[in-house]
């Protein structure tokens, strides 16, 4: 179990691609990370920098308070459960999982104890004599997972191990890593693109962009309190709604126009906004924070809409959403509400949840003091 450090690492490719551009990363002894991203943001460059299979162009990496920037792979004491699990077609379940133990020189005796030991915590030890074409995906997962184990590291590195599953089997092996994490208490960094496993897996979630870290903090301050529109937007199960317009003062209260509607923002926001009166900026509502019935506690505050697609998924609804002035957004409703696709109705806004974003792509959360 060790401390993880990243300083100012910077990969650059051919000369002038930059794939990782100056990440500072600190993951503490025993957390499990998740660095998450859309495709091509730099995460698994980041996780192979870490692991010692790329070479870093600007910066320092330290595992365990050692820098391991000119350190071989095989010398950092990590183990990497690859998004293809890399087990040799040719070796059984056992002889996989013992193998990095043989090559340090382990004696036979312990090792078959260590394989014993991982592949009972895993519910694989029936498998121990087949070889991995006679395995599912989901177990030849675990026996990436427990080569991993066995081998009794400092930190786990995972790259998308959860990938080549089906949808059902995700969310219970999901929940298999989260326990073994529990159990083994041993640094783990793991990387994938789905925001859901980010959100119920990490202790910490480190968000990436362009070879940029925006955000790094436990699930639910990113969830609530997002840094900028890139992190507001990529967080959420419902991509976060974005509707373009503008501030306005009018007799002391602060709106935010948006076409033909003047949205009442909260009076706690007034002291920050007032200083973009007249500016051009973006509302963010999450979809759960919009309903077409009216919200207890709220103003009248509305987007009179057209329904789209309206798509029943039993404890919840999603409801796609067009105005006349060609805005589209989504609302998370209450299963029950009596609602149709041709329906035009007023769906009202909680403006107590809602952010205000400067324009651009990562526009910074100007209300972040406040939400």
């Amino acid at each position: 179990m060790a401390r993880v450090l990243l300083e100012k690492v910077s990969k650059v490719f051919n000369g002038d691609v930059v794939a990782v551009n100056n990440a500072t990363l600190d993951i503490a002894d025993k957390e499990f990370m998740v660095i998450v991203g859309p495709s091509g943001c730099g995460k698994t460059t980041t996780l192979r920098m870490i692991a010692g299979l790329e070479t870093i162009t600007e910066g320092k990496i330290s595992i365990d308070d050692k820098v391991v920037n000119d350190v071989a792979p095989k010398n950092r004491d990590i183990a990497m459960v690859f998004q293809n699990y890399a087990l040799y077609p040719h070796m059984s379940v056992y002889q996989n999982m013992a193998f990095g133990l043989k090559l340090r020189k382990v004696p036979k005796a312990e090792i078959k104890k260590a394989v014993d030991e991982v592949a009972k915590m895993l519910g694989i030890e029936e498998l121990l004599n087949r070889r991995p074409k006679a395995l599912s995906g989901g177990q030849r997962q675990r026996v990436a997972v427990g080569r991993a184990i066995v081998r009794n590291p400092k930190a786990f590195l995972f790259d998308e191990p959860l990938s080549n599953l089906d949808a059902k089997l995700r969310v219970t092996t999901r929940a298999e890593l989260k326990g073994l994490h529990h159990r083994l208490q041993t640094t783990s960094i793991y990387v994938t693109h789905d925001q859901v496993e980010a959100m119920t897996l990490g202790d910490r979630i480190c968000v990436m962009h362009e070879g940029i870290i925006h955000q790094v903090a436990e699930p639910i301050e990113i969830y609530d309190r997002p840094v900028n529109r890139f992190v507001a937007g990529f967080l959420g199960s419902v991509p976060m709604n974005f509707f373009d317009g503008r501030i306005q003062m009018r007799d002391g209260k602060v709106y935010f126009i948006c076409g033909n509607e003047a949205i009442l923002m909260p009076v706690r926001t007034k002291s920050i906004l007032s200083e973009y009166n007249g500016k051009d900026m973006v509302l963010g509502v999450r979809a759960e924070n919009l309903s077409p019935e009216h919200i207890e506690g709220q103003s009248e505050n509305s987007i009179t809409a057209y329904v789209r697609i309206v798509e029943p998924l039993g404890d919840k609804k999603d409801v796609y959403f067009d105005t006349k002035n060609g805005i589209r957004f989504i609302a998370n409703i209450n299963p029950h509400i009596s609602i149709k696709t041709g329906d035009v109705v007023k769906v009202y806004i909680d403006t107590d949840k809602s952010y205000v974003f400067e324009p651009g792509e990562a526009g910074r959360n100007v209300l972040l003091p406040v939400v």
